[in-house]
């Protein structure tokens, strides 16, 4: 289903257990059914579901889009930014609707689970507008962590690009990425974000050919790098212990 375009496989599971799929006219509600696509018939809620070629696009989004697959959304969506595209797809983690810059549309479950999840820790670089003067203290206090109702919130970096009285310009690496963590935790630091773009996922990064609105498409290359990137944080750890 994840290769099909569905969805990560988390979201494929729960689609599963509330029934909503079948298999030859059975529904099944249980992980671990077999079926061959080229066969078997497979549907979900109705509508068939067919093996798709994967495309992977990066995208420059604006304020006032929206990252959903929800039909009927009162803003514009992200993936309606994408023109003459057959297959499903949907962006890979999320972007709030006032924050701009690079996101990921595909329609590969397996690389949007593993750039999605935590235990992955791919990098996601921002620049964040803040009201007023950032100090020393404030950034000490980012690095230790600041608790949010899901937990920590703990930034990989900070660093100031530069600061004046009335604002300051902060770049900010998250691996994880709670919702809209961080206009959360620079709020309760008192700096309300004025403007928040990401610059960077992994190793793709913003260029000035890719206007706010425009997409292009992922090389194979970048695509592999992508995939190399996204082993659990644990292995990651293992194999820089096994260099030293």
């Amino acid at each position: 289903m994840a290769q099909a375009g569905i969805g990560s496989r988390r979201k494929c599971e729960s689609l599963i257990t509330a029934g909503r799929v079948s298999i030859n006219g059975k529904r099944i509600t249980k992980m671990g059914q077999v079926a061959d696509p080229t066969k078997d018939s497979i549907y979900c809620d109705g509508e068939p579901i067919k093996r798709q070629k994967k495309i992977y696009y990066l995208l420059n989004k604006p304020r006032g889009v929206v990252c959903t697959n929800v039909k009927g959304s009162r803003d514009p969506r992200a993936i309606d930014l994408l023109s003459n595209i057959e297959q499903r797809i949907y962006t890979v983690g999320r972007l709030d609707k006032e924050s701009e810059g690079l996101i990921i549309i595909t329609n590969d479950g397996e690389l949007a689970n593993r750039l999605s999840h935590p235990r992955y820790g791919i990098e996601k670089t921002y620049m964040v507008e803040v009201k007023g003067r950032v100090t020393d203290e404030s950034i000490r206090v980012l690095k230790k962590g600041i608790w949010v109702s899901e937990g920590k919130a703990l930034p990989a970096r900070v660093k100031v690009v530069y600061r004046k009285f009335k604002y300051s310009v902060l770049e900010l690496v998250l691996r994880e990425g709670k919702n809209r963590e961080i206009r959360r935790i620079l709020a309760k630091i008192d700096h309300p974000v004025v403007s928040l773009r990401r610059i960077k996922i992994g190793p793709l990064k913003m260029s000035h050919s890719l206007k706010i609105g425009k997409y292009r498409s992922l090389s194979k290359a970048e695509v592999e790098s992508l995939y190399s990137l996204a082993v659990p944080v644990n292995t990651l750890k293992k194999r820089e212990m096994e260099k030293v």
